[in-house]
């Protein structure tokens, strides 16, 4: 039986300046599927996408694109768009302070004539709103709306645009587990009326739960297709093609020996100085040295200000209330550099927009946070900088060619492990890690992991945030919950599991009081 193929890509061959980032790659993807594109960073992945809707235009690469049987020769993305093709990246393209419905029709607005029929466009957009499941009014504005949402915004405006293949590009990657089983309910749905969409994500527990096929790549190329309808994939074996290898156990199992108290903070509320609503409330935790915390809630739960109010970085906020202990000395730090200085390291959630100077290169990353280090007569011994950055280079498999690269060019993986070299190199005693592993794929969060169970051995202490709950459960020693700005339960992680600690995460303040 002949499959009816939407889209075959054939024999695509991209390369840039000393790199070949795909090398005669053959995609198929069959109409009315949910198709999941899977891969290590620096797979391809991305690339493929970009050659399929005309980011890269034809004639920049080599291959065949044929779509709905017809050879097509993309060269910009409007061409693509022309022909049903729309792609959703992971970093939002909204407007934050147009209202939804222009956001939808931007770019191809109704016409009555040649006056914009601004009352359809209202109409149509609600019914869109409708399509996708989100229930706001369609004059509310961009910035006003969730992260969850803005993505459903993002789908309805790719449907407006009567497209018949939908690309996603790491959709789930800032949402929480509601909203991305929200968006995966979507996919389906979407798929029920005939919408084939192509799905790349690192949640290996998302592409299980949805894919009909799964295509992994490996090193710009095509290791294997899955198909999902003949037999049921399991996440080991996805891991297997990805990485070439086999690994048992995603969090690495350490020997836990913790020392005593190394930090701690007692009643920390801090409050809107705008607006005089608390952040937080009476806030009560403590880490061990050598010891990982977790610290879980749902988005929106206040664990980004906690960890930004406790390295002195939240402007626009102040502290009202509360003390904060490290080894044993009461602190206060009205600005990062004072954290620092004192032993504290805080890694965003947003390596690419706060954690990393993207247009600098490796080595000037790496050592940015203490220089002083490397001083020499007030001026920076560059022979000692090369040295101290290719030591983080080797001894964290930074994957580049030289210390020298500029970190706009990594892989996620390889920019979140210069983001942990960086903080190391000033030195430690307490490491913050914000969603550590997020848009990353499975290898480079083991190693990550295993990096954090190295840290903790040498005595670090570390507090863990993450959205990913499994992660939480799985690297952590001991798991503080937060919810509505304060910690509604505490719980060793041995005794943990995603039922109590989701019912800690979903209480009131008046119930955790």
């Amino acid at each position: 039986m002949t499959k009816d193929y939407i889209l075959e890509m054939k024999n695509i061959t991209k390369e840039f300046p000393g790199v070949k980032a795909l090398d005669s790659v053959t995609f198929e993807v069959r109409r009315g599927e949910i198709h999941c594109l899977v891969g290590e960073n620096g797979a391809g992945k991305s690339t493929l996408m970009k050659v399929l809707s005309g980011v890269y235009p034809h004639g920049t690469y080599g291959g065949e694109i044929v779509l709905n049987g017809k050879t097509q020769e993309f060269r910009h993305i409007s061409d693509s768009e022309r022909q049903g093709i729309a792609i959703i990246y992971q970093e939002l393209a909204l407007f934050p302070e147009l209202p939804i419905y222009e956001n939808i029709y931007v770019g191809h607005e109704i016409m009555k004539g040649y006056v914009i029929d601004w009352n359809e466009i209202k109409v149509e957009a609600a019914k869109l709103l409708k399509r996708v499941g989100l229930n706001v009014d369609p004059n509310s504005k961009i910035k006003d709306l969730g992260v969850g949402q803005q993505q459903l915004v993002e789908i309805a405006k790719a449907l407006s645009k009567q497209v018949d293949l939908l690309i996603l590009d790491e959709p789930t990657a800032a949402l929480n587990e509601e909203d991305s089983e929200n968006l995966l309910n979507l996919l389906r749905e979407l798929k029920s009326q005939g919408v084939t969409c192509i799905l790349i994500s690192h949640k290996l527990k998302e592409i299980v739960a949805v894919a009909d096929t799964i295509t992994v790549l490996r090193d710009g190329t095509v290791v294997t297709s899955l198909d999902a309808r003949e037999r049921k994939i399991g996440e080991q074996e996805i891991i297997k093609h990805m990485v070439g290898r086999e690994i048992e156990n995603i969090y690495p199992k350490r020997d836990v020996t913790v020392g005593d108290i190394a930090f701690e903070v007692k009643d920390w509320t801090v409050v809107d100085r705008a607006s005089g609503r608390e952040i937080l409330h009476n806030v009560n935790l403590n880490v061990r040295k050598g010891e990982v915390v977790g610290l879980a809630g749902l988005m929106g739960a206040g664990r980004t200000e906690l960890a930004l109010s406790l390295f002195g970085n939240v402007p626009g906020y102040d502290l009202r209330s509360g003390e904060m202990y490290l080894n044993g000395k009461r602190m206060e730090f009205k600005h990062p550099a004072d954290a620092i200085d004192h032993g504290m390291a805080y890694v965003t959630e947003d390596r690419k927009g706060n954690g990393l100077v993207l247009m600098q290169d490796v080595k000037f990353n790496i050592t940015l946070p203490a220089l002083h280090k490397l001083m020499n007569n007030l001026v920076v011994d560059d022979n000692e900088e090369v040295k101290v950055a290719n030591e983080y280079r080797s001894s964290f498999d930074i994957r580049t060619q030289s210390v020298e690269v500029k970190v706009s060019t990594l892989s996620g993986g390889n920019q979140q492990k210069t983001s942990l070299a960086k903080w190391l190199f000033a030195g430690p005693s307490l490491l913050i890690l914000d969603e550590p592993t997020r848009g990353i794929d499975v290898g480079a969060k083991f190693e990550i992991y295993s990096l954090m169970n190295q840290l903790v051995a040498e005595g670090i202490s570390i507090i863990m945030i993450s959205s990913e709950l499994l992660e939480v459960l799985g690297m952590s020693d001991r798991i503080y919950i937060m919810s509505e700005g304060t910690i509604t339960g505490e719980i060793d992680a041995k005794d943990a599991t995603e039922e109590n600690v989701m019912a800690m995460a979903t209480k009131t303040v008046e119930e955790a009081i």
